[in-house]
């Protein structure tokens, strides 16, 4: 694993949270290149597990409580060079909805047939395969 762009910039921390069915994801007010919808994420704090600002990131933009489950992997983002960790969470209690509207646009909870419609590059392998392992069960 190369720590390209780690050493200036804190790594990013996603929440992938699944309930009843579907994952959420989020459409940021400004993409960065292709990326429009994602998943709730956001800058890894000094001395933060990543872990812990997927849970924080999602509570600050979706006012979501959730608990991390287990990292599903961690990569250099292609599109945007920055190491980004992915983790598995689970809804304990909220509702969904925009509460960083400086940051967010909107969100929804998508089933597993709509996500190449919000992702049309494909998801980050480990992702897809929890995601097909959990969604489509």
């Amino acid at each position: 694993m190369t720590q390209q762009n780690t050493d200036e910039r804190p790594g990013i921390a996603a929440a992938i949270v699944v309930n009843e069915g579907r994952v959420l994801m989020v459409r940021r007010r400004v993409s960065e290149g292709q990326l429009s919808w994602q998943f709730p994420a956001g800058e890894v704090e000094p001395g933060e597990a990543r872990e812990d600002a997927a849970v924080r990131e999602t509570q600050e933009e979706t006012g979501l409580t959730v608990a991390a489950v287990k990292l599903l992997g961690e990569r250099v983002h292609p599109k945007t060079g920055r190491l980004m960790s992915y983790t598995a969470c689970k809804v304990l209690g909220g509702t969904a909805y925009v509460a960083d509207t400086e940051e967010l646009a909107e969100l929804a909870w998508v089933a597993h047939g709509e996500i190449p419609q919000y992702v049309p590059y494909g998801l980050f392998e480990p992702v897809q395969e929890y995601l097909d392992a959990v969604l489509i069960s």
